[in-house]
């Protein structure tokens, strides 16, 4: 490399010394990402370097990076794919987990990149299916003034009436929007925020609750300038429900998840008596209560969405805390659990070796296992923190690494894993690919199809939709034993109605192929 080119890129790495989240906010955070990656796309143009890369807080530059197809990782026949690397024009720096459409597909949001406005930089939505053909379906700053939105942080949600709702972390053209689409890309956009009368920065994934309306949470704005939660209806009707204070909670950067109680439960990134964020339950009118309040030791600056797991308990992570050794002396983070009393355990502190920094929340797959990823952490020493994990949890609460990123077919995962009901996992990373753009990936861990929901509540009467695939010929469709009326619309989506006298529990689907059981209970409320 030319002197006066190294000179330069030793001079970007010095001024752009990466801030933590703590310091800046989830959103800034990003933000800043997105402006060191501008910096250095410029002057590898300039430079004619390949591919710049970042990698956490250290850089390491790279002329070429190889993408892997198929490699075989862990114990058994467990496979890891990189599916596709985004290229800038059809999106960048992928951030937020995946979701499944009634078509079997899988959608999602990049926070950059895109042909909308000028410079490829206000993100994009996406379709991809389970072998990796990908469609970019919209770009951001579309309409005059971004008054569309620009760079969505948090993921789609699948409604029940096909469509996808999300938001975005900007423009509209200000605070970010909520905003509806359809699997072909025709978006509507449903609210634009006001910064201090509604939120600001929208960066969690939406949930839709028992009334049918969906529910989120802001960064900032509100009355306090803390961050918000609100709902809205599919037609754009919105409430604010609850303004943090910034005394007992502040700044949610992650979405809410749904009680079997009705209510809603989440996480705010600080806040609390020690400032280490805190979890909360609020009803769908707005009445909030903390359930407990994390500290150091048991995780700080919780970011991702908290599971509801098959025992009841509410199980999370932290982006700070734990092992304060690790990343001295803010930790690398931990996986706690939350008791329906508010019972705060740690789990697991994580040591850099095994994982770091973990940004997103955690799933429950088929096998009752918990699955998640790291940003950082992992074997790998291409990354000077290392590149990422993707980790399981055994009931006996065992962590054991899946697979460590090394550059090759991404790195940096920074959203929630997607199991999907082919029962192979899907993710993202924010960063590696062809052009440092990010990737979708794919580990196949030998998990067997299934079906899902798209929303697993309802009462007696009620009809929901089934996910799954091979519905074609399907004979029965039975809610805890209970034979229901269905309908098949597709090969990979079924109409059921909760049939009288059914109860909470299971769901199974007779195929021509044999039957397929939901991964979690379907519950009948009364």
């Amino acid at each position: 490399m030319r002197e006066d080119c190294t000179a330069e890129f030793e001079k970007i790495l010095w001024d752009f010394q990466p801030y933590s989240i703590a310091q800046l906010g989830r959103l800034y955070f990003l933000r800043l990402q997105k402006i060191r990656h501008e910096h250095f796309e410029q002057l590898s143009e300039k430079c004619a370097v390949g591919v710049s890369t970042m990698t956490g807080n250290g850089w390491k530059l790279s002329v070429t990076l190889l993408m892997v197809t198929a490699a075989a990782i862990g114990a058994g026949a467990q496979t890891f794919q990189s599916l596709f690397s985004f290229n800038r024009t059809d999106g960048a720096m992928p951030f937020a987990p995946l979701a499944q459409g009634r078509d079997g597909n899988l959608y999602g949001t990049t926070w950059g990149g895109g042909t909308g406005g000028a410079g490829e930089r206000y993100g994009t939505v996406f379709r991809i299916t389970p072998t990796g053909t990908f469609t970019t379906i919209y770009n951001f700053c579309s309409q005059n003034a971004c008054a569309d939105g620009t760079n969505p942080v948090g993921g789609l949600t699948l409604g029940s009436d096909g469509n996808f709702y999300g938001t975005t972390g900007s423009g509209g053209p200000l605070a970010g929007t909520v905003f509806k689409i359809t699997p072909d890309g025709a978006l509507t956009t449903l609210h634009t925020f006001g910064l201090t009368d509604d939120g600001e920065g929208p960066a969690g994934t939406l949930i839709q609750g028992l009334d049918g309306s969906f529910y989120g949470t802001t960064v900032g704005g509100g009355a306090y300038m803390y961050g918000t939660v609100f709902k809205i209806t599919a037609e754009g009707a919105f409430t604010s429900l609850y303004s943090f204070d910034g005394l007992e909670a502040a700044n949610p950067a992650a979405g809410l998840t749904l009680g079997t109680d009705g209510q809603f439960y989440g996480t705010t990134e600080s806040g609390g008596n020690y400032g280490d964020g805190a979890v909360f339950r609020i009803s769908p009118k707005g009445r909030l209560t903390i359930l407990t309040v994390l500290h150091g030791f048991d995780g700080s600056q919780p970011h991702g969405t908290l599971l509801l797991a098959n025992d009841g308990d509410l199980y999370g992570t932290a982006f700070y805390g734990g092992n304060l050794n690790c990343n001295a002396p803010l930790g690398c983070g931990t996986v706690f659990r939350v008791t329906s009393r508010g019972i705060l355990k740690s789990l697991h502190r994580f040591n850099g070796s095994n994982g770091s920094l973990p940004m997103a929340g955690l799933i429950q797959a088929t096998d009752g296992n918990l699955y998640g990823v790291t940003e950082l952490g992992g074997s790998s020493s291409n990354c000077s923190q290392g590149c990422g994990t993707i980790l399981s949890i055994n009931n006996e609460n065992t962590l054991t690494t899946l697979y460590n990123f090394d550059l090759v077919g991404g790195y940096q995962p920074l959203g929630n894993l997607l199991q999907s009901t082919n029962g192979h996992l899907y993710g993202t990373t924010g960063s590696g690919g062809s052009l440092d753009d990010g990737t979708v990936f794919m580990l196949d861990i030998g998990l067997t199809p299934f079906v899902a929901f798209v929303r697993n509540a309802g009462r007696i009467g009620e009809s929901g939709g089934i996910l799954g695939q091979g519905f074609t010929g399907t004979t029965d469709v039975s809610l805890h034993g209970t034979s229901a009326q269905f309908k098949v619309v597709s090969d990979t989506y079924i109409r059921a109605t909760v049939p009288p006298g059914a109860t909470t529990g299971y769901v199974t689907v007779t195929t021509p192929t044999g039957i397929l059981k939901s991964n979690v209970q379907f519950h009948v409320i009364p």
